[in-house]
C-alpha cells in the first residue's frame, strides 16, 4: 500500500496532500512570496500596534476597544494560520500537509471566521446600549456580562464548527492527492472526495445561514435601530460622534461580508475564471480585512488616533534623545 493512502472496507482514502496554490502561474509563484509577506508584515504590524494602545492606554478600557482588539486579534489569528504555510510553499516548496494538519488548519479558519462575525454583533451590541440606553450603559456592560458573552460567542464556534470538521473528517478522498488551493479550503478539498458528500455539504449550507444570513440580519437590526434613536433623540456633537462610531464598525462589517461574498461568488463560476484568479479573489478575502480593519479604526475614531499620534510622538522623542 502505498504511503498516506488508508484502507477502509477496501475503499483508498488519501492521508497526506500537497497544496498547490496558483497552479497556472508555477514557474513565477516564487515571486509571490514579495507581496503576500509584504501584507503579512502590514497584517501583523497594524493589528498589533492598535492591540497594544487599547492595552496600554487606560482611555481606551472600556468594552468598545476591547471588543476591537478582540476582532483585530482574530483577524492575525486567520492570516497566521494561512499565510506563513504558503509563504514556505512558495519560498521552499514546503506544500505537504496531512489530513490532521489539513482539518486543523480548516478548524482554525472556520472557527475564527464565525467568532469574527459574532464579535461584529457584539460590537453592535454595544453601540446600541450606548446609544438607545445611555443611562444604564455601565450597569449593562459590565466585565462579568462581556466575559459571559466572550464564553458564548467561544461555545457557538465551537457547536457551529466542530460538527462541519468531523463530518470532513469521515469523506474518503481518492480521487487525489493535490489540493488546488494554497489553504485547506472547503470546495478544493472536497473536490478530491468520492462518496456521499451530501451531509457535509447540508452542514456548510446551516452553517453559512447561521452566521452570515442571521449575524447580517441581527447587524442590520441593530444598526437601524441606532440610526433612527441617533436622528431622533441625540443632538449636535453627540449624534455627530455616535453615527462616526456607528459607521466605523458598520464600515468593518461591509468591508468583511463583501469580500466573503464576492470570494464566494467567484468560486462558483466555474468555467468562466480560472483556478489561479479564484485563487486571487480568496487571498483578498483573507488579507482585505485584516489589513484595513486597523487602518479604519485608526483613521476613523478619534480617541485611537490620538493615541496613535500620542504613541509615535513619544517615539520620535525617545529616538531624538
Amino acid at each position: 500500500m502505498e504511503p498516506g493512502i488508508s484502507n477502509q472496507s477496501f475503499i483508498f482514502s488519501y492521508t497526506d496532500f500537497t497544496l498547490l496554490g496558483f497552479p497556472g502561474i508555477s514557474r513565477w509563484r516564487p515571486l509571490l512570496a514579495i507581496p503576500f509577506f509584504s501584507v503579512y508584515l502590514v497584517i501583523l504590524s497594524g493589528n498589533s500596534l492598535i492591540i497594544h494602545l487599547i492595552y496600554t492606554e487606560k482611555t481606551l478600557h472600556s468594552p468598545m476597544y476591547l471588543l476591537i482588539s478582540v476582532l483585530l486579534a482574530i483577524n492575525m489569528s486567520v492570516t497566521t494560520a494561512i499565510l506563513p504555510k504558503f509563504l514556505l510553499d512558495l519560498l521552499f516548496q514546503l506544500n505537504q500537509v496531512s489530513l490532521t494538519g489539513c482539518l486543523l488548519q480548516m478548524f482554525v479558519i472556520y472557527f475564527m471566521s464565525v467568532c469574527e462575525s459574532s464579535v461584529m454583533v457584539l460590537m453592535s451590541l454595544d453601540r446600541y446600549v450606548a446609544i438607545c440606553r445611555p443611562l444604564r450603559y455601565h450597569n449593562i456592560m459590565t466585565t462579568s456580562f462581556l466575559a459571559c458573552l466572550t464564553v458564548i460567542v467561544i461555545t457557538r464556534g465551537l457547536v457551529l464548527v466542530c460538527p462541519f470538521i468531523i463530518l470532513a473528517s469521515m469523506v474518503q478522498f481518492c480521487r487525489s492527492n493535490t489540493i488546488l488551493h494554497f489553504a485547506c479550503e472547503t470546495m478544493a478539498l472536497l473536490s478530491l472526495a468520492s462518496g456521499d458528500t451530501t451531509k457535509l455539504e447540508i452542514a456548510g449550507l446551516i452553517l453559512r445561514i447561521l452566521v452570515a444570513v442571521l449575524d447580517g440580519i441581527l447587524l442590520m437590526v441593530s444598526y437601524s435601530t441606532i440610526l433612527y434613536t441617533a436622528m431622533k433623540t441625540v443632538t449636535g456633537k453627540s449624534r455627530h460622534k455616535a453615527l462616526n462610531t456607528c459607521g466605523t464598525h458598520l464600515l468593518v462589517a461591509m468591508v468583511v461580508y463583501l469580500c466573503a461574498l464576492v470570494s464566494s461568488s467567484v468560486w462558483k463560476k466555474e468555467t468562466i475564471l480560472s483556478i489561479d484568479v479564484k485563487h486571487l479573489f480568496t487571498a483578498l478575502y483573507i488579507m482585505i480585512p485584516a489589513a484595513l480593519n486597523p487602518l479604519i479604526y485608526g483613521l476613523r475614531i478619534s480617541i485611537i488616533r490620538k493615541s496613535l499620534v500620542k504613541y509615535w510622538r513619544k517615539k520620535d522623542n525617545l529616538f531624538l534623545s
